[in-house]
């Protein structure tokens, strides 16, 4: 796999989902989140991994969508999949079964123990803006065998505490996981554009392990809305390579011609 030269350029989105895209292994099964997660889903089974097994809220196994869908209930999904099942034996059979290796998962906000919130920004009585909910991610986040979430890395996004907690990461004091049975492990990354983040093994509070190519760490703590920490041994992400920008951007430029109506 030939690696970028420093001088060819690359957009920090484009090295989050190549970053994400490498989380994925060959022959997981991996439940996708529409938006980032499914660009960074799609990527890896074009790329590294042709044997990963998308999974899709709306009930497609094994989905190898030619374009980024828009929404779960986006027909390429359907057209491209092994099979379609209906949503209850989705969650209830696939899920819930223990048959999904990753959930990769976007959100609005998240906060220092990886707890998601997709329901509103302020005040539950009187809330400033109201956000899609939670759909399939509370339970996704429960049941599937690990978490991967990918978002842009702001103050708006990562906040100490989140307004509401939509979907659990480790609760609010880092411990909502201890001692419930048939639980996954959670949150096991957090994949930005500035770094990729790991849940500290006793607290569980989210801490920087590898930082981006030309990313300094008051870059990533300018933007985060709590006093983030660092890994001992802090890495640096691997650059990436041409053939991933390559089927990158060919995906998008396909999906944006489709949606286009060309």
């Amino acid at each position: 796999m030939s690696t970028l030269d420093m001088s060819q350029e690359y957009t920090s989105a484009e090295m989050m989902t190549v970053t994400a895209a490498r989380a994925l292994e060959n022959g997981m099964t991996c439940f996708v989140g529409i938006g980032l997660p499914s660009e960074a889903a799609n990527l890896a089974r074009l790329t590294h991994a042709p044997g990963v097994v998308l999974i899709y809220e709306s009930g497609t196994l094994q989905t190898k969508p030619d374009v980024l869908p828009l929404s779960i209930g986006d027909g390429e999904l359907c057209e491209s999949a092994l099979t379609t099942v209906s949503v209850p034996e989705m969650f209830r059979y696939w899920l819930q079964g223990g048959k999904v290796n990753v959930g990769f998962l976007g959100t609005a906000q998240i906060d220092r123990f990886a707890n998601l919130n997709t329901t509103l920004i302020g005040d539950y009585q009187a809330p400033k803006v109201r956000l899609p909910g939670g759909g399939g991610a509370p339970e996704i986040a429960t049941n599937a065998g690990e978490v991967f979430i990918t978002l842009k890395h702001s103050k708006r996004a990562f906040v100490k505490d989140v307004d509401f907690v939509t979907t659990l990461g480790f609760g609010r004091d880092g411990k909502g996981r201890d001692g419930v049975p048939n639980i996954g492990k959670g949150p096991t990354r957090v994949i930005t554009d500035l770094c990729v983040m790991k849940p500290d093994p006793e607290t569980k509070e989210l801490t920087v392990v590898s930082l981006h190519p030309g990313v300094s760490r008051e870059d990533v703590t300018e933007a985060t809305g709590w006093e983030i920490r660092f890994a001992d041994e802090l890495e640096s992400t691997p650059l990436p390579a041409e053939h991933e920008l390559r089927i990158l951007r060919d995906l998008k430029n396909r999906t944006e011609r489709q949606h286009a109506g060309e």
